[in-house]
């Protein structure tokens, strides 16, 4: 039978993996997966390698990355004068695309965004540059939690080494 530190240290390891690709895919935390997939993992140990000081680090970044994906998103979406229905149809999009694989989560949000802001003003120029200016500002807030999350395991393994 198992041990059952080794069958939570899997657990967290699996809820990191899952967060990792939950980062690319709009309907999974990615980054709050990350966090928990940590914690298990810092669990498993009792808590004698990885304690609440590193924790506490850890849930900070998860709390910023929140901040990160709403801030890197609207500030692609309002450099280019987005609408708040294109906001609302690239989140849609974004759902939407996660049905249509790779293509689709890349697609998702711009064709999302290009018809929010098309119904909204009529205009295709318009409708495009938002588009664009939304799937940049999504993809730029991807980057950034993929960086926050190698940071917070880049971390937790340090304090687990150390």
């Amino acid at each position: 039978m198992a041990d059952p530190g080794s069958l939570l240290m899997l657990l967290g390891v699996l809820l990191v993996v899952v967060g990792i690709a939950g980062t690319v895919m709009p309907a999974i935390p990615g980054v709050p997966l990350v966090f928990v997939g940590l914690l298990v993992a810092a669990w498993a140990d009792h808590f004698q390698k990885v304690g609440w000081f590193t924790l506490s680090i850890l849930g900070v970044l998860t709390l910023f990355s929140f901040v990160l994906d709403f801030f890197a998103t609207s500030l692609g979406a309002k450099r280019v004068g987005a609408s708040w229905l294109a906001l609302a149809l690239s989140v849609v999009g974004a759902i939407v695309g996660i049905f249509f694989s790779i293509p689709g989560l890349i697609l998702g949000p711009f064709v999302g965004a290009f018809v929010g802001e098309y119904i909204a003003r009529r205009d295709w120029r318009q409708a495009r540059r938002v588009g664009f200016g939304t799937w940049l500002g999504m993809l730029l807030a991807i980057a950034g939690k993929l960086a926050l999350i190698f940071t917070m395991v880049g971390i937790f393994m340090t304090a687990y080494v150390l």
